[in-house]
């Protein structure tokens, strides 16, 4: 059984940091990309950041200078730091491990920031 199980969230001040972690089991992440998606109330979920199994990393514009994704294989673990928080990067946060076509998710860790 594949687990995605996300953690870190929590009740932050804009210009504050947070580090989500995603613990993997039942999967080898080293062949996935993995990636952090996130959903605010009312909207659709969106990409934040992924890392393929090379190593390669993609950003959405919204968080770019702000948030880096890495990832530790031995550990079957991503990680996603996130800096200079802003109210609008309020949302669950989700992990995902993606290769096509499959994709597993986690079940998401609540990250509010305050103004």
């Amino acid at each position: 059984q594949v687990q995605l199980v996300e953690s870190g969230g929590g009740l932050v001040q804009a210009g504050g940091s947070l580090r989500l972690s995603c613990a993997s089991s039942g999967i080898i992440i080293s062949i996935y990309t993995m990636g952090w998606y996130r959903q605010a109330p009312g909207k659709q979920r969106e990409l934040v950041a992924t890392i393929t199994s090379g190593g390669s990393t993609n950003y959405a514009d919204s968080v770019k200078g702000r948030f880096t994704i890495s990832r530790d294989n031995a550990k079957n673990m991503v990680a996603l730091q996130m800096n200079s928080l802003k109210p609008e990067d309020t949302a669950v946060y989700y992990c995902n491990a993606g290769r096509f076509p499959i994709a597993y998710w986690g079940q998401g860790t609540q990250v509010t920031v305050s103004s």
